[in-house]
């Protein structure tokens, strides 16, 4: 019982495939208190930077707005053009800082969780409309803890706001006995304190989300002993299909390798136990192996070669160094060079006694074979041609 029940218990961390899978639906980690920490700061800041600007505009218009004589009162087309032409020129200082706030607000997103496109969120799922489903999630210890975050929040914010307007009241009041200039220069420089005050409040949040945003995220996409099982033997397959998978491309390699035996040069033999076939054209470096096998697949590499008439040679030690330490579609080793142009050299001179006569060529009686390469003889062994 404690084995199963340890199996059951989320332990395991996420695999690249359940992460990858919580994207494709949406989940990702976001931290509310980071993009509002973000947003923030940057109006603080492009109140910082367009403070003086934003002050000779304030004053300008309340001059153009709150200074008229009484036929224009009277005239309400001109009252109107007025706080249109206000609005307008507050929008166009103001532009700026909107525009700012906006790219910051799409971007600070992508700083913990990335850039994630999918529609799958705002599909309809019809048991988001399940009354009990909701009621259920109401009152759930995720929604708890975000209720609790949320009033701490409030507290810690409204709190520091707070005591920085209580700190300063004295001058606030104070602001409307000032000229009008200097009024609104000392509100831009507090409304600018209190801000930055409330900003390095709203930090510390942002300190403690995130961790807690992240850990979160990847906690409830941990994983049981028995789903990471499930997962591995999907990805790799049961036994018996990898071995059908193994077994079918054995089978097309061993088609591939069987058509390009007509275009070898010579097969050399062990006689039955092995067979190698050797390919050599102008421009190579090397001969290269184009197919080999043992038992019954030397058989019929063999028998192949005979059908396309492909000259056969046995030559053991050779054969067998060439198996042993060369695959298919690569360079025979280079300590066979001289082995490898000496039968080359053989079955270049036996074609050209086949089509011209004359004398009949010789082997040579023994090939330099390193013993090292060929397992199953400690010296080169005497050879002859079949």
């Amino acid at each position: 019982m404690a084995a199963e029940d340890s199996d059951l218990e989320r332990t395991e961390p996420a695999s690249e495939r359940r992460l990858q899978q919580a994207r494709e639906e949406g989940n990702v980690p976001r931290s509310r208190e980071l993009a509002t920490f973000a947003v923030t700061m940057t109006g603080v800041a492009m109140l910082m930077a367009q403070g003086p600007a934003l002050s000779t505009l304030l004053m300008e218009l309340i001059r153009r707005l709150f200074t008229f004589d009484m036929a224009t009162f009277k005239t309400n087309d001109v009252i109107m053009t007025r706080f249109r032409d206000a609005f307008l020129d507050t929008l166009m200082a103001l532009l700026p800082t909107l525009g700012a706030l906006a790219l910051v607000a799409a971007i600070t997103p992508l700083m913990i969780g990335g850039w994630n496109l999918t529609f799958k969120n705002i599909q309809p799922k019809f048991s988001k409309l399940n009354p009990a489903s909701g009621i259920k999630r109401m009152f759930s210890v995720a929604a708890a803890g975000e209720g609790l975050k949320a009033i701490l929040k409030s507290v810690l914010i409204g709190g520091v706001a707070t005591w920085v307007i209580w700190t300063d009241r004295m001058e606030i009041v104070g602001l409307v006995s000032l000229p009008l200039e200097v009024g609104i220069v000392r509100l831009g420089e507090l409304l600018i304190h209190t801000f930055l005050i409330v900003v390095g409040a709203m930090l510390l949040l942002v300190v403690v989300d995130v961790p807690l945003q992240l850990w979160q995220y990847h906690k409830k996409l941990r994983m049981t002993k028995e789903e990471v099982r499930q997962e591995y033997k999907e990805q790799e397959g049961s036994p018996e299909v990898k071995g059908r998978i193994r077994q079918l491309q054995r089978e097309a390699a061993r088609k591939r390798m069987m058509s390009e035996i007509p275009k070898a040069n010579v097969i050399v033999t062990n006689p039955t136990h092995y067979a190698v076939a050797i390919k050599y054209e102008e421009g190579m470096r090397a001969p290269q192996v184009v197919a080999k096998g043992a038992l019954k697949l030397a058989e019929r590499i063999i028998e192949t070669g005979r059908e396309h008439r492909v000259t056969l040679m046995r030559v053991p030690s050779f054969t067998r160094a060439i198996y042993f330490n060369a695959d298919i579609g690569e360079e025979i080793p280079g300590k066979l060079f001289e082995a490898a142009a000496q039968v080359l050299a053989y079955v270049y001179q036996l074609k050209a006694y086949e089509i011209n006569g004359g004398l009949a060529p010789v082997f040579p009686d023994a090939l330099d074979v390193p013993p090292e390469l060929d397992p199953q003889s400690k010296r080169p062994q005497a050879t002859a041609p079949r």
